[in-house]
């Protein structure tokens, strides 16, 4: 959640973050509201409180005569003060459900608009001209059946659509990814973690998953538990209610999990193969770090993504995205978008967001600063969204008897294999 002493000083601030986010400014003079009756019931029962003391002090050396008397407005006090202090209660929780609506303050210089309204930062690799050398590409969905690699129809039968079984080679591309962004996240100073893929509400609720992104989220009610649609919850939730060391800052942990999404508003779109899917595996980077050390922070794993696409070879934009694009908890966020030749057009493969103090205040993650304790701050950044860069590995370097060769970089953990070459 936002700084309540921003809301207080400077709420035209607030007000523009939210509009530039197409979210309601309205919210904020509800809040500045909200926030006076919270203030005004706390100095009430610090008032009946501090009274309740003193008759305490007066009953201590009163005379029998008096006591009497003092002892009946002990009581009314004592009643009066347990009213007053549940009031308190009651406008405190209610003023904290709606601060958490509340999205986090956009970071200085963010485009604005939706979007379509990203800016592009850089282009990196050329795309192949495919026509030049004399073939028309084939999509990831037939070449993973060339390779006996991708299996949707099964995937569809057993589970529904947006499943899909990874076969073959398509099991072990997985895995040799998976081994490839560990190893250059460890060698970066990451600690690796396995983390859990179910958890409780108020993970899913402090990394901002339940408020705009509610209907993308899969819940089992029996057990009052949430399915991940990425590590970035655990791995937030990981230091919740602690306070860490800052000179440990800033911790980096890369996590390897299952995703779950319900791709819920996305009927239509991306039906054909494993772009879009129910279920995914995941490398997520997710960093804790003294706030003032965020933004490089946020640089720093963006030239990590960059440069674990780099090593694979394939084309692709950074672009930043404009307000109304951003999630709930993001001040700001990049994504590298891979070029896909069967579609002519770049498509998101990897993002970063830095999230500045907003989960954390949420999770109530703090650090002993020299000037004090304060929240730390959080950043995540994808690695490697498994499905997404085989698509990409497939597509971009496919070659015309439908084989697909294999990046120097990845040869090592496909058992020194240069190439994928289809089923006989």
């Amino acid at each position: 959640m936002i700084d309540v002493k921003v809301l207080r000083s400077d709420p035209d601030r607030v007000r523009a973050s939210q509009r530039a986010r197409g979210a309601s400014e309205s919210l904020v003079d509800d809040l500045l509201l909200a926030d006076q009756t919270r203030r005004d019931a706390i100095a009430r029962f610090e008032e009946l409180r501090a009274a309740q003391k003193d008759l305490g002090r007066q009953v201590a050396k009163a005379s029998p005569e008096e006591r009497a008397a003092l002892l009946s407005r002990t009581k009314e006090l004592a009643d009066l003060v347990k009213k007053a202090d549940a009031s308190r209660n009651e406008v405190d929780a209610a003023f904290d459900e709606q601060l958490k609506e509340v999205a986090n303050l956009l970071g200085d210089g963010v485009p604005t608009g939706g979007e379509d309204d990203f800016v592009v930062l850089e282009t990196r690799r050329t795309p192949r001209d495919f026509a030049a050398e004399g073939f028309t590409p084939r999509d990831h969905v037939e070449l993973g059946q060339l390779l006996g690699a991708i299996d949707i129809e099964r995937g569809a039968k057993v589970s529904g659509s947006r499943f899909y079984y990874l076969t073959g080679v398509g099991a072990q591309l997985e895995l040799a990814l998976v081994n490839l962004a560990m190893n250059l996240a460890t060698e970066n100073g990451f600690t690796p973690v396995i983390p859990p893929a179910l958890v409780k509400p108020r993970a899913m609720e402090g990394t901002g998953f339940l408020g705009q992104a509610a209907s993308d989220v899969y819940r089992l009610e029996a057990d009052d538990l949430y399915l991940v649609g990425t590590s970035e919850v655990p791995l937030a939730a990981y230091h919740s209610d602690e306070i860490l060391d800052a000179d440990a800052l800033p911790l980096r942990y890369v996590g390897y999990s299952p995703c779950y999404r319900r791709e819920a508003g996305s009927h239509g779109k991306d039906t054909r193969g494993i772009f879009r899917v129910h279920w995914f595996d995941k490398v997520e980077m997710f960093v804790f770090c003294d706030p003032a050390d965020a933004h490089a922070e946020h640089q720093r794993l963006l030239g990590w993504e960059k440069q674990f696409i780099d090593s694979l070879e394939i084309p692709y934009q950074v672009q930043e995205l404009a307000s109304a694009d951003l999630g709930l908890s993001a001040a700001r966020k990049y994504d590298c978008c891979a070029w896909v030749p069967t579609q002519q057009r770049y498509r998101e493969i990897t993002s970063t967001s830095n999230c500045t103090e907003f989960q954390a205040r949420r999770l109530n993650i703090r650090a002993r600063f020299p000037d004090g304790t304060g929240p730390v701050a959080t950043l995540n950044g994808t690695l490697c969204a498994l499905t997404r860069m085989i698509v990409m590995l497939l597509e971009n370097h496919q070659q015309a008897d439908g084989s697909v060769r294999v990046p120097a970089a990845l040869q090592p953990y496909l058992g020194g294999r240069t190439e994928l070459t289809p089923k006989p």
